[in-house]
């Protein structure tokens, strides 16, 4: 058998048993040696540890700013001074979030199903906001991805939550776009759709192209390869490309032009969550439009691209640790400025993970190891001794072009009662002491936490109210009871409820899983807000019933539901 005959059989072998790489499998990679790139491991380590250094130490410095100036630029008084603690950044949801899917990775491997991956995403105990929360909310609701990142079932689906939580896929996927591709359809897909997946992936094509280039313009385009072409996104980056080569020495100007298009033209913010007006924008295209502002404005100075990352605004923490960390990969941690790193607590521990700094850095080397092998690629030793990645260079193959103001259809997932028995995690706020005091051998469930949900002293006239609130805009609010209702007696469901002034919301009162009433209540079907309702239980007397009082989203405006009264009167 002739040498490169084995190779082909050697490589056939790799990419058939080994996962983590579905579409290099399909499409099988050209192997030679002229077009691998090649890094040495302990480089590539170095790079990676920077890269997280990175993130850290850029969610740091711009925390104090976070959504402090929008659709304005920061004045340069208001930039925070550097200290070298702000490195330890241990309990920011952009960074937390990475470790449960690097922890996700790491039991499961490669090979994990996007359901498994979000099983593990619904049983996070951190706290979340935004797509983030929306996606984790759908997921305990029983709403399988991809359904669970569907503008369908998440309203948030366009915004930045998988952007800010993509670095690690670059990290472990040095010069492999494809991988850090496929894992945004993974674990970007549990949270967002179209442009705010794209967001994740162009922000780990970048980070895959910094270990082997340091030209950002370079590493830029490298991203924009990884989504498609014409999406708003690849629109909006390609603009700032443009305008920087027109005005390489202006920033200002550029962020000018980028708030006009992106911030102030509705017919880009057609799908935002704060609305097309809004000065907040958490939109995926515009902040990564800053990321992109400090790399190419940044010249390379690690203190300059995190400033003009920060001034940008909007976001302006989490833009800045994207920025920061892609560019620490270029630069290595040997090569940092030792006030980015003499601070770095080794011990602490990443909110909510099994990871301290050392560990996450030896996880990520072993998830990366895996990666080059799954790839067809090898890791080889050179004459010094030292390992050697040896990657395959790949055609990159980005996700078909989808957008959130006009989907394509749902999937129809759920899951089965199996798999919502492996989500043990709570769904929404508890409000169980709530529900104690106010109708006591009553539980809820499923409260979301928007508008304040609880206890409260008064509302709308009345006093000692029960606020509750869907948890998401397919998933109510549940308050159930189990009893034995007597034989002899009429018994009789007595409720007084109410609604928000500015929005309705939708009563269904169910008996054993049986729907016995559906009522919208609202401005229609209210007198000064509140009204009285009656379920006759008759069909059940002598029966042990389950009953199911649900405060149902109807177009998830305003839809709290108010309770006044919860009893069960027999006579």
């Amino acid at each position: 058998m002739s040498r490169s005959l084995f190779l082909s059989v050697v490589l056939l072998a790799v990419l058939v048993e080994c996962g983590g790489c579905q579409r290099l499998r399909e499409n099988g990679p050209r192997i030679g040696k002229a077009r691998d790139r090649q890094i040495r491991v302990e480089v590539y380590v170095d790079k990676m540890k920077a890269g997280w250094v990175g993130q850290m130490a850029g969610v740091g410095w711009g925390a104090p700013t976070e959504f402090k100036y929008q659709s304005v630029i920061m004045p340069q008084d208001k930039m925070p001074q550097w200290e070298p603690q702000m490195v330890n950044q241990f309990e920011q949801d952009d960074i937390y979030v990475e470790m449960t899917f690097v922890r996700t990775l790491e039991v499961h491997g490669f090979d994990v199903s996007i359901r498994q991956a979000g099983i593990d995403f619904a049983n996070s105990g951190y706290p979340l906001w935004h797509a983030n929360k929306a996606g984790r909310d759908n997921l305990r609701a029983g709403i399988a991805p991809p359904d669970s990142g569907h503008p369908k079932f998440n309203s948030h689906a366009d915004d930045i939550d998988y952007q800010i939580e993509a670095d690690y896929a670059g990290l472990i996927a040095p010069g492999m776009p494809n991988v850090a591709i496929q894992l945004g359809e993974i674990f970007g897909r549990l949270m967002n759709y179209g442009d705010g997946l794209y967001g994740g992936q162009f922000v780990g094509g970048m980070y895959a192209e910094a270990f082997f280039e340091d030209d950002i313009v370079k590493i830029v385009e490298a991203g924009l390869h990884c989504i498609p072409q014409d999406s708003m996104y690849h629109e909006c980056i390609s603009d700032l490309l443009k305008w920087h080569k027109q005005y390489p020495d202006d920033w200002a100007k550029a962020w000018q032009l980028t708030n006009e298009k992106y911030q102030l033209n509705p017919l880009y913010r057609r799908f935002c969550c704060s609305g097309p007006g809004a000065d907040f924008n958490i939109d995926a295209k515009i902040n990564g439009a800053y990321i992109v502002m400090g790399l190419l404005y940044g010249d390379g100075d690690p203190d300059k691209t995190i400033e003009i990352s920060t001034r940008c605004g909007q976001d302006s923490d989490c833009n800045p640790s994207s920025a920061a960390g892609i560019l620490f990969t270029t630069m290595g941690f040997k090569n940092l400025p030792d006030r980015f790193k003499i601070a770095l607590d080794p011990t602490a521990k990443f909110s909510h993970t099994p990871y301290n700094f050392p560990t996450l850095v030896s996880v990520c080397e072993k998830l990366a190891r895996q990666a080059v092998v799954n790839c067809g690629g090898k890791i080889a030793v050179d004459k010094q001794g030292s390992e050697l990645f040896m990657i395959p260079r790949q055609k990159v193959n980005p996700t078909p072009l989808e957008q959130c103001w006009e989907p394509g259809p749902v999937a129809g997932s759920r899951y089965t009662e199996e798999e919502m028995a492996r989500i043990t995690a709570e769904s929404g706020k508890d409000l169980s002491k709530a529900i104690e005091q106010f109708a006591p051998a009553w539980k809820i469930a499923k409260c979301g936490e928007d508008m304040d949900p609880g206890l409260k002293e008064e509302v709308r006239g009345r006093k000692n109210v029960l606020v509750t609130h869907p948890l998401s805009p397919t998933v109510g609010c549940v308050i159930t009871r189990t009893l034995t209702l007597p034989a002899d007696k009429k018994s009789v469901l007595k409720l007084e409820v109410g609604h928000d002034a500015r929005g309705d919301w939708d009563l269904i009162v169910r008996a054993n899983g049986e729907q016995l009433l559906r009522k919208t209540i609202g401005p229609d079907t209210t007198t000064m807000g509140w009204t009285e309702v009656s379920v006759d239980l008759s069909q059940f007397a002598g029966k042990s019933v389950q009953l199911e009082l649900v405060n149902e989203p109807t177009d998830w405006r305003f839809e709290a539901g108010f309770w006044s009264r919860i009893a069960i009167v027999s006579e």
